[in-house]
């Protein structure tokens, strides 16, 4: 099996305090990959070694190894930008930039990174992106108008669509159907739906039964540790460790 990511004797700290403790994780190409666990029990910190956004924070250290596609990212010759155009994110409040149009939102990426040529091989892209973030026929009409004029399911769909606008390998997700409605939250599951063959994509959530929806891997984390991971209905149906097995039932939050 071949692994987007993988982690290798991961530590991760903030000054003093020791966020992750000596996790060995592999996540599998293609599919949604969900990292759940109780608040507070380092999700996010992890997804962000996976890009090196963890480095925006002046506390943090990370040691050992994080791997994408078999490179080590933390090595001294790779450049974190890099890095981050093949790793996309999408965050837990939907922040589309609000003084750019929905049609630059999407384009803003190509255009920085010099990705394309033309304004009509930048027209096929934002278009493509809309698409493939299953917002194209919302918005087709309405490229100039504003993101605050859109539904909070809509900015987050925007944001995902911005995010494969850059083409990246693998996506990221933290939390992302957290702040929105649940109609927003039923399309975004639909749409991990989609993007799962052609993307690894690797969802945060602190909800059981939305990693239970739509993952195809799990792997829960408690206090820093990676408890279990497995295929999704393995570990939910027949969980090896009492820790998950309480966590997957609600009797620990």
């Amino acid at each position: 099996m071949k692994f987007a990511i993988e982690t290798k004797n991961l530590h991760v700290y903030y000054g003093k305090n020791h966020v992750i403790t000596g996790v060995d994780l592999q996540i599998p190409e293609k599919g949604v990959f969900a990292l759940m666990g109780p608040s507070g029990c380092g999700k996010s910190t992890m997804l962000r070694t996976f890009n090196r956004l963890i480095e925006l924070n002046d506390e943090a250290r990370v040691e050992g190894e994080v791997l994408l596609f078999g490179e080590n990212i933390y090595g001294k010759d790779v450049d974190p930008m890099d890095v981050r155009k093949r790793v996309g994110m999408v965050f837990q409040y939907p922040n589309p930039f609000p003084h750019l149009t929905i049609y630059d939102n999407v384009a803003i990426g190509p255009k920085l990174n010099r990705m394309v040529s033309s304004k009509e091989e930048l027209d096929k892209r934002v278009e493509w992106a809309l698409r493939k973030a299953a917002l194209w026929d919302e918005v087709k009409d309405r490229l100039n108008d504003y993101p605050s004029n859109l539904s909070g399911g809509q900015m987050q769909r925007l944001v995902i669509a911005r995010a494969l606008a850059m083409k990246p390998e693998v996506l990221l997700m933290d939390e992302p159907t957290a702040n929105i409605d649940p109609v927003g939250t039923v399309k975004i599951e639909e749409l991990l739906f989609e993007l799962k063959n052609d993307y690894t994509i690797v969802l945060v959530t602190h909800s059981p039964a939305q990693a239970a929806r739509v993952s195809d891997y799990v792997a829960f984390l408690y206090l820093g540790k990676l408890i279990e991971v497995g295929p999704t209905k393995k570990v939910f149906e027949n969980p090896e460790h009492e820790l998950t097995e309480k966590y997957v039932t609600g009797a620990l939050g």
